[in-house]
């Protein structure tokens, strides 16, 4: 890290950073269908099913390309592959306010999944601050920059649009280019030059970053979980709108508030929750809280019936937060200092691939099991598979979620180099 640069300071920063890009994805929210609409000349029902698309076609992008670019930063540094993602974030939202026909905006989700490593480099930028000790809490600010961002983004987003469809893609492409500003003159570089290693491309792609990996199985049996976990937790943007309107007959104010209860939960709990209970609690019992209320909040809404009960629920679900730091902090601590970044990069892999996996499973789940044709009603059929998604993933990570989790000493696999090769 650059002499003079805290490691608070560091920390600080890269929280600046990850609101800025959260508010960036945000802004364009409320105005896509609007836009898909615009360019297709279909219905919204029909439109959606583009957005869709769109999404699908940004996961596998970061399913393949997460691993090569957190190789990278494991050989060039963080500061580099997080100031390229956030301009390569903005030309895509320019790309998007431009667009003209439906290909241009494949083209742009495109880049940005290729280019889209900001919240991959940012966990292991922190990682490169952070004691092992530290980690977990710490890996908390990914969430809690996401948190303050989604609150902010979409309101923003939704009085951008009173002007139309593509004010916000503007608006989203000005504040990427001042979060690659920020980035630039007040990024600190924290990869230390001894903890650099060659680029090697046999181990920059997800199967390869996985066979890397894969020697250190306490890791491999997390990735595992954390896979479950992240097709469980992204029942929410595949259904939630979708549930509440049917469950609830919610209207999009009422969802878009929903929402907004949502990133402030999430920003509480990882942002300051985590960081006062996991250095009592020890990772494993933070995993344990995180997971077991994950699976409170999927059993109620897969039988709620009221607008109160989703908001109690809401609050499970925020609590549930602390699943996925603890569960990055688990796995950091267990690799050495020079694979960071591979290791980020798998993650993001492993989550890129279950935002494919997720939309396309729970939208039929909940399509089979709703509206006047179904032959069972059961609206909450999506969430009750998410819980039963989650309860795999405790009992895979059972191990690891002892009372006394014993963090990884100097003589284990996290503090070895592993070979350049």
């Amino acid at each position: 890290m650059r002499s003079g640069i805290s490691k608070r300071s560091a920390l600080g920063f890269i929280l600046v950073t990850l609101v800025l890009n959260s508010m960036g994805i945000g802004l364009m929210m409320p105005v896509m269908p609007s836009l898909l609409t615009e360019l297709t000349s279909l219905p919204v029902s029909e439109a959606a099913r583009w957005g869709g698309a769109l999404s699908v076609v940004y996961a596998l992008m970061q399913f393949a390309f997460g691993p090569t670019l957190g190789n990278l930063s494991d050989r060039f540094g963080r500061r580099p592959v997080l100031l390229v993602s956030m301009f390569a974030m903005a030309v895509d939202y320019l790309i998007m306010a431009f667009s003209w026909h439906l290909a241009v905006l494949f083209i742009g989700r495109t880049l940005s999944g290729v280019a889209g490593a900001t919240f991959s480099a940012a966990s292991a930028f922190i990682a490169d601050v952070s004691s092992k000790e530290e980690r977990a809490k710490n890996f908390g600010l990914v969430g809690a920059g996401f948190g303050v961002g989604f609150v902010l983004g979409p309101m923003i987003g939704g009085y951008l649009g009173e002007y139309g469809p593509r004010a916000p893609f503007y608006a989203a492409a000005g504040l990427s280019f001042v979060n690659f500003l920020f980035g630039y003159f007040m990024l600190p570089e924290t990869l230390k030059d001894e903890n650099r290693r060659d680029f090697d491309w046999k181990r920059a792609n997800p199967f390869g970053a996985f066979k890397q990996i894969a020697a250190y199985p306490a890791v491999r049996t997390l990735l595992l979980a954390i896979f479950l976990f992240d097709i469980a937790h992204y029942v929410y943007p595949s259904v939630w709108s979708y549930y509440a309107e049917e469950v609830f007959a919610w209207s999009p104010g009422d969802i878009g508030l929903s929402l907004a209860a949502v990133g402030v939960g999430f920003a509480f709990v990882q942002g300051y929750l985590i960081r006062v209970l996991e250095p009592k609690l020890g990772p494993g019992r933070t995993l344990f809280i995180g997971l077991a209320a994950n699976l409170v909040a999927f059993a109620g809404l897969a039988v709620a019936d009221t607008g109160w009960m989703a908001y109690l629920l809401i609050s499970f679900a925020a609590l549930g937060a602390m699943a996925t730091p603890a569960f990055t902090g688990l796995m950091s601590v267990r690799v050495p200092d020079n694979a960071q970044g591979e290791l980020q990069g798998l993650i993001a892999s492993a989550a890129g691939l279950s935002m494919v996996v997720s939309p396309l499973v729970m939208t039929q789940v909940f399509a089979t099991f709703s509206g006047p044709e179904a032959a069972i009603s059961f609206p909450g059929a999506p969430f009750a598979l998410a819980g039963v998604l989650i309860l795999a993933a405790m009992l895979i990570a059972l191990p690891f979620m002892r009372l006394q989790e014993r963090l990884p000493s100097p003589s284990d696999a996290a503090d070895r180099k592993t070979p350049a090769e």
